[in-house]
């Protein structure tokens, strides 16, 4: 009886191994950049052609946990739908980093559309 309980506990010990090397997988930079590079080409496979070359990532030489996303802000859409398509396949702290970059952009996209409602109102 005593094996089946330590082959149970064999098996917590390495699932537990196997999420800590995720999460401190997921936040490596390489695995940040290839992360940030799939999401960059399915946001310009999808989005109109006029702002297809607004899209970009930028990797930081100095810093390499340091990117910036530059895009238009009519390109969000579209940034978010890729960052929303590719989360379940990320790491966990992969997936927690791109849920927060998320949230930044719809913060920056809901501004700027409520800004352009407030301009056509005054028009």
């Amino acid at each position: 009886m005593r094996v089946f309980y330590l082959n149970e506990d064999v098996i917590t010990i390495r699932n537990m191994l196997q999420t800590i090397n995720n999460v401190k997988n997921g936040l490596n930079p390489e695995v940040l950049e290839e992360w940030y590079s799939i999401i960059e080409k399915d946001a310009k496979s999808k989005c109109p052609e006029n702002v297809k070359d607004s899209i970009k990532v930028i990797r930081n030489p100095a810093l390499p946990l340091k990117f910036e996303f530059k895009s238009s802000k009519r390109a969000l859409p579209w940034i978010i739908s890729s960052i929303e398509n590719h989360l379940e396949k990320m790491p966990f702290a992969t997936r927690l980093y791109f849920q927060k970059l998320e949230e930044i952009i719809r913060d920056e996209a809901e501004q700027f559309y409520k800004k352009q409602s407030v301009d056509a109102d005054f028009r």
